[in-house]
């Protein structure tokens, strides 16, 4: 039911209609409380709420030194352009495509947390909330709003923040789960009739060569995976790859930080049920979408699914609830050791940490559980090893070598728990690319004293 459609029904009105109507702005009139020094948290991924933050941005003669908070946003983000800084401070708690020149050029800052913490800094008050801007569904009859198809990382810091600003958007799906707020919690809202932002899966550039490599990873990966497993993975090749790989299992789960369209037919096909999962069962549980209208009209009033906050969804000891949990992760370069970097490339930061060690930690946890980190191994040109025998200089430690149990790649599977350096090192170049084991041999026979 649209707002339109509660303004002019029959019968009674519901008391928080009135309300609603008293608290309308143009996004022009909404902006205009956002104040220089103002730290403001945003609806980050594919839902942004892109007509408030273009409004905010017309003012940026008049503001200085305004903070951004998110996570990655999908797309063209107008503050973060050249000449931006002045007046808007990005605060990346993840480095996406849009913020990667900010923040190396030093107009935007990066802040490394594990996504089960973020939500926290806003709860315990570490980071204050001035504005939240949220992009949400029309309120149903009793007058809650869904976030959507992001509400791990918005709904907590919402909870804090001194003043909120709707946009009300008839194209944001109702998600459930713990997703809703009431219209009194908010107190201005845009009305903005939007196409949501939305990163389709398939790379148009992907070589042959490259898409057989990515082939090979997820049936790699696909033959850890038992039947009841509950599984987390992403978006990208190689959770796609995966999928493919999945329709001879049964009963599989699914508790993960974020999915994308790929998942949908394996839940039409009956081959995700949920039936075995010890938490949750039944439910599909994640805190946020990244993907294409396909995926958020399936997930709209879709009982199926659950989306809760990350802090919830991300927490390691929740995660190990499920029995067989399956975490698969990727990484930038995998060292001799089994120390996995995934943020930046030596000191260049990249990405961030993400939800990586949360679901790597929780599926170790797990009775039964599978913590992968899957990778290809090369480069896309094929000059240069993932596999490397040392991390570059300054590159970051996203997942420790004590927490590493599987690394995979195109050429099979290394188990590293409980195996010693020589042990972890054979492992290793054993999945290596052949043109690069005669060098990794040769670095581990010098610096381990290996001779393999």
């Amino acid at each position: 039911m649209t707002i339109e459609d509660l303004r002019v029904k029959s019968a009674r009105k519901p008391l928080w209609l009135e309300k609603y109507n008293s608290k309308l702005l143009t996004a022009s009139e909404a902006v205009k409380y956002v104040r220089s020094g103002d730290s403001i948290i945003v609806q980050p991924g594919c839902s942004a709420p892109l007509g408030i933050l273009k409004a905010m941005v017309e003012r940026k003669d008049e503001l200085t030194d305004v903070k951004m908070y998110h996570i990655l946003i999908v797309g063209d983000v107008p503050y973060l352009k050249p000449g931006m800084e002045k007046h808007f401070k990005h605060r990346a708690f993840f480095i996406g495509a849009n913020s990667r020149k900010a923040v190396n050029e030093g107009r935007a800052e990066f802040i490394p947390i594990f996504l089960s913490e973020v939500t926290l800094l806003f709860k315990n008050e570490v980071l204050p909330v001035d504005i939240a801007f949220i992009n949400v569904s029309p309120p149903d009859e009793h007058g809650f709003c869904s976030f959507g198809i992001d509400v791990g990382n918005i709904k907590t810091p919402t909870e804090k923040a001194t003043i909120v600003i709707a946009q009300v958007n008839p194209q944001m799906p109702r998600a459930l789960g713990n997703s809703f707020i009431h219209i009194n919690k908010i107190d201005y809202i845009v009305e903005i009739d939007e196409p949501l932002l939305e990163l389709p899966q398939v790379d148009p550039n992907a070589s042959l060569e490259l898409l057989k490599i990515y082939d090979n990873i997820g049936k790699n990966v696909a033959d850890l995976i038992e039947d009841g497993s509950t599984l987390q993975m992403g978006i990208g090749a190689i959770p796609d790859n995966v999928m493919k790989y999945l329709r001879e299992k049964k009963d599989l789960g699914v508790h993960t930080e974020m999915f994308s369209d790929g998942m949908i037919e394996l839940v039409e096909e009956g081959i995700i049920t949920g039936d075995c999962k010890t938490l949750h069962k039944g439910k599909i549980i994640a805190g946020f979408v990244l993907g294409t209208k396909k995926a958020y009209d399936y997930i709209d009033n879709n009982p199926v699914f659950e989306f809760h906050p990350q802090e919830y969804v991300n927490d390691p000891f929740i995660i190990a609830r499920n029995k067989k949990m399956v975490a698969i992760n990727s990484a930038i370069e995998v060292d001799l050791s089994g120390q996995v970097c995934a943020d930046s490339i030596g000191t260049k930061l990249f990405s961030g940490i993400g939800g990586q060690v949360d679901f790597i930690r929780g599926a170790a946890y797990s009775e039964g559980g599978k913590p992968i980190i899957a990778l290809p191994s090369t480069t896309k040109d094929g000059k240069i090893s993932r596999i490397v025998p040392t991390l570059k200089p300054g590159a970051g430690v996203v997942t420790s070598r004590g927490d590493v149990h599987y690394v995979v790649t195109e050429y099979g599977v290394a188990q590293l728990w409980g195996k010693s350096i020589r042990e972890r090192v054979k492992e290793l170049i054993k999945i290596a690319h052949p043109k690069f084991k005669d060098e990794l041999s040769e670095f581990a026979n010098k610096t381990y004293s290996l001779k393999l």
